[in-house]
């Protein structure tokens, strides 16, 4: 499934349709038997990926318990516990990337972890990983400093490590704001 097109599609529809969709999916998440077909091909510690809607991310688990209408996980990168609807596990490993089509980056196409870069106020390039996805902007750690970073001022980086320039990093306060325009 083209996730992209979807949005675009969606992108054109307006507020009431897509209220309307947003029912018909509700029902079908909720369909009994189509949570009983996934229930049943799961089995306790079996390996998982699911769907983290605030990181925007697949998380890797593994199946703790098997409930009614949720399973219990525990992540692999942390360690904690949750119980989530049957739902959110990608059984076919899909891919989930959401890319658009304009190249500019938004909630949809970025996701906890992400490397980045951004050029701070003064003109300074700065490197950094993206943390939190608000609905304008991203949160971005650079260092140990945390950035707020209006989504298109935002580029990918595709190879290389961070760097980190000590000299920019202290020079700055410690809660960094940097605002496109709305």
């Amino acid at each position: 499934m083209n996730y992209s097109q979807i949005l675009e599609a969606l992108n054109r529809a307006s507020l009431f349709e897509l209220y309307r969709l947003q029912q018909a999916i509700r029902r079908s998440l909720e369909d009994p038997a189509r949570t009983r077909q996934i229930k049943n091909s799961l089995r306790v510690g079996q390996d998982i990926e699911y769907f983290e809607a605030d990181e925007n991310r697949l998380i890797e688990a593994a199946i703790v318990e098997l409930k009614r209408t949720k399973v219990l996980v525990k992540n692999r990168h942390d360690g904690e516990l949750w119980n989530i609807p049957f739902y959110l596990i990608n059984l076919d490993r899909a891919d989930v990337a959401i890319s658009n089509s304009s190249g500019k980056f938004d909630r949809n196409s970025l996701k906890v972890g992400d490397k980045v870069a951004f050029k701070d106020r003064k003109g300074n390039e700065q490197f950094g990983e993206v943390i939190k996805l608000d609905q304008k902007t991203a949160g971005v750690l650079v260092g140990a400093m945390r950035w707020k970073v209006s989504y298109g001022l935002l580029s990918s980086i595709i190879e290389g490590e961070l760097r980190r320039e000590p000299n920019l990093i202290e020079s700055q306060p410690i809660q960094g704001e940097l605002l496109g325009k709305e």
